[in-house]
């Protein structure tokens, strides 16, 4: 019986929550893997009934055992399975016989193992599905709920200390995951969750992150990644973070490694796997961290309650060289180190030493050591400057004056409400845990203190741009006026179908002759452009297979046959369909763009500068489709040669707008393009006075079918 998704649903929120817990395959011996659940439940006071089943055992630890499943005197909410793998899926048909509807199975000896387990593993899901079960696993360490001691887990993290906090955690590394949750630990960051998704052979990283973020408890949300598999469950993620204001901070590894499949297109080539996965999550307000360090950082800032209500950061320093380091790494990062107002100048001129400097960064030299007032008022008067939304205090050692330099940290938390940072270089332990403990922000390195507030800001301008942001364009649906051979599509009707969408590209007519190519340059009535017409050779310009600005009749005639002999000269099995002529388009600027079918996100857009040296370049930018003309700019804006766009050395600068409509437009139609568009190359994309026009089109389908023409675009 497969569950419906409420009943679904209900399952999982009944398995990070349970009121009963059944533990399959329970140890009288409390240090096995069998038996460290047990202990853990009974050593934390967990309120919920505890079931253990074991046919070897009357009682275990002062608590009846139960020899079958079918014996068990209720149906728990949750069932640990602790068994070995071959005993997995019978105990699963036991579970859903007696109506129990979660697992967590911590048994190994499945996918991870090779072939066999694979087989393994899809036999388990299979039964799963029918017995109605909901499964975590199997091969994850399970799970704590540190709110209500739920402890399903055989985790060394749950050996130590593991007071509830603001954060849940969703790992899908045991080891690595439990390493991080150590470190949030040592940091004094409390994770109100902690779950290892093991084999993900069901329930997988975004549906358990989508369950315990409804808890009002979790205040932000953290998850470790090796992979991903539905990319629309983790936008779906994302998008109801965003809803209930939960920031999401993601680390993934694998940023290097992913390698491009052969692909017909720039697009196709360029689309790698993380470079999707960052564009995508950036598009959708997820932050991503390098590395378990910098997650925690993050979290850190992210897990208090102070918002940044703006880009400019402040910065009070007792060292002006480490004021102008992190000024510079807050400039890297697109962060604003304002000029402070006159009357905050005027009143730090009022505190500060002779020598001392109050721009910004404020240097308030190690003089605030004799006057602690100096650095409290000088810090509250950075603060409260109206082009200042967050600041940071950096300083080092000061071993000798901890209870003091506490005093002053707290009074000046106490007299902002904007979020505040203290960067502590060589901090005695001391410091640092009186400071967290007065719920202070602290960090032992500049650069860290700064990639922190980059973080809060970027959360805080992404719910602005949230709350302000368009709908995307009026749909579109994909419609070919007949069944499409799969593959690569004529140029005529690929530049059809979308110029139809309102894409802007240049007309093409088709040739098969000389004479046609030259009855269709004098009905053009101006220059025009031939291109060899050819499903087998995708890139035209590698084979020499593009002319430009031919305005005669033997220039035309010389051109077909040059183009059709330089055709099969570099590609003996082409099939020549012909020559395109088509109109000569300006434009002083070359971007490409494109579109690729992602197997996990789905359709992706692509725009960049490069022409035939995109590959070379690599200056490109992607978004998941659809979205809007806003988020278009911010494509634009992403480019490393952005400047291009505004003008430079004396050339003009091009519409953004224009360019952002092109493509938002795009990315409606490729949308409902998805059942059967596989890639899309618009190369080179002219950019002048009147706008984008594209000029060449390389497209490939799937089968064509229904799906095709029924497919509406989707709500983003």
């Amino acid at each position: 019986m497969t569950l419906s998704p409420a009943a679904r649903a209900a399952a999982v929120a009944a398995l990070v929550n349970p009121s009963s817990i059944a533990i399959v395959g329970a140890s009288a011996d409390l240090a096995k893997i069998s038996g460290r659940p047990l202990k853990h439940l009974l050593d934390r006071s967990y309120a919920g009934r505890i079931l253990p089943v074991n046919a070897r055992h009357a009682e275990i630890a002062g608590l009846r055992c139960y020899a079958t499943i079918a014996s068990l005197p209720e149906a728990a909410d949750l069932a640990i399975i602790a068994v070995p793998a071959r005993d997995v899926a019978g105990s699963i048909v036991a579970l859903g016989m007696r109506g129990v509807r979660a697992a967590v199975i911590f048994s190994s000896g499945f996918g991870e193992m090779g072939a066999a387990g694979q087989a393994l593993e899809a036999e388990l899901v299979r039964v799963a599905r029918e017995a109605g079960v909901v499964m975590c696993g199997p091969n994850c360490l399970g799970f704590i709920n540190a709110f209500d001691n739920v402890y399903a887990t055989f985790s060394q993290y749950a050996d130590g200390e593991t007071g509830a906090g603001a954060i849940a955690f969703v790992t899908q590394s045991g080891a690595f995951g439990t390493a991080i949750a150590a470190l949030a630990r040592q940091r004094g960051l409390g994770l109100g969750y902690f779950i290892n998704t093991g084999n993900e052979a069901d329930l997988e990283f975004s549906e358990l992150m989508s369950a315990v973020i409804e808890d009002p408890r979790i205040k932000v949300a953290a998850g470790y990644l090796e992979g991903v598999r539905d990319g629309a469950a983790l936008i779906r993620l994302a998008e109801r973070c965003r809803a209930l204001g939960k920031p999401l901070v993601l680390t993934k590894v694998g940023r290097m490694a992913a390698g491009a499949r052969a692909a017909a297109s720039h697009t196709g080539a360029l689309a790698l796997e993380d470079a999707v996965f960052d564009a995508v999550i950036r598009q959708y307000g997820v932050l991503r961290a390098r590395n378990e360090e910098q997650m925690l950082d993050m979290l850190e800032v992210l897990a208090h309650d102070r918002v940044a209500g703006g880009n400019g950061l402040g910065i009070a320093t007792q060292s002006g060289g480490a004021g102008v380091m992190m000024a510079d790494r807050a400039e890297e990062l697109g962060l604003d180190v304002p000029r402070l107002g006159a009357a905050t100048r005027e009143r730090l001129a009022e505190v500060m030493p002779a020598f001392g400097a109050a721009g910004n960064p404020v240097d308030v030299t190690g003089q605030f050591v004799a006057r602690p007032e100096l650095l409290r008022e000088a810090v509250i008067a950075l603060m409260d400057d109206a082009r200042v939304h967050i600041g940071i205090v950096w300083l080092q050692l000061m071993t000798a004056h901890v209870s003091t330099l506490l005093r002053i940290f707290t009074e000046i938390r106490d007299r902002t409400s904007k979020p505040l940072l203290v960067c502590w270089v060589a901090a005695p332990a001391e410091a640092i845990r009186r400071l967290r403990g007065e719920g202070i922000i602290v960090y032992p390195a500049g650069e860290r203190a700064v990639e922190a507030a980059a973080a809060l800001m970027r959360i805080g301008r992404f719910r602005q741009q949230a709350n302000a942001e368009g709908r995307p364009l009026a749909g579109h649906r994909f419609s070919p006026p007949r069944a499409v051979r799969a593959g690569v599509q004529p140029t005529v009707d690929a530049c059809g179908w979308l110029r139809d969408a309102g894409i802007p590209i240049a007309a093409a007519a088709l040739a098969r002759d000389e004479a046609q190519a030259v009855a269709l340059w004098r009905r053009s009535g101006a220059p025009v452009a031939l291109k060899i017409e050819s499903p087998d050779i995708t890139h035209k310009t590698e084979v020499g297979g593009v002319l430009l600005g031919l305005d005669s009749a033997e220039a035309i005639e010389r051109g077909f046959r040059t183009l059709t002999r330089r055709a099969i000269d570099a590609a003996p099995g082409a099939r020549i369909e012909g020559v395109v002529v088509q109109s000569m388009a300006t434009g002083h600027l070359e971007l490409v763009v494109g579109v690729k079918r992602d197997p996990v996100f789905g359709m992706i857009v692509m725009v960049g500068f490069g022409g035939i040296l995109v590959e070379v370049l690599r200056d490109v930018a992607f978004r998941r489709a659809p979205f809007a003309p806003e988020e278009a700019l911010r494509m634009l804006g992403e480019l490393r040669m952005a400047a291009l766009l505004d003008g430079v050395r004396g050339r003009p600068g091009v519409d953004r707008v224009a360019i952002a409509r092109m493509l938002a437009t795009l990315s409606e139609w490729a949308a409902a393009a998805e059942p059967v568009l596989i890639e899309l190359d618009l190369n080179p994309v002219l950019v002048g006075p009147d706008g984008p026009v594209a000029v060449d089109c390389v497209m490939v389908l799937d089968e064509s079918g229904e799906p095709a023409r029924q497919s509406a675009v989707r709500d983003p």
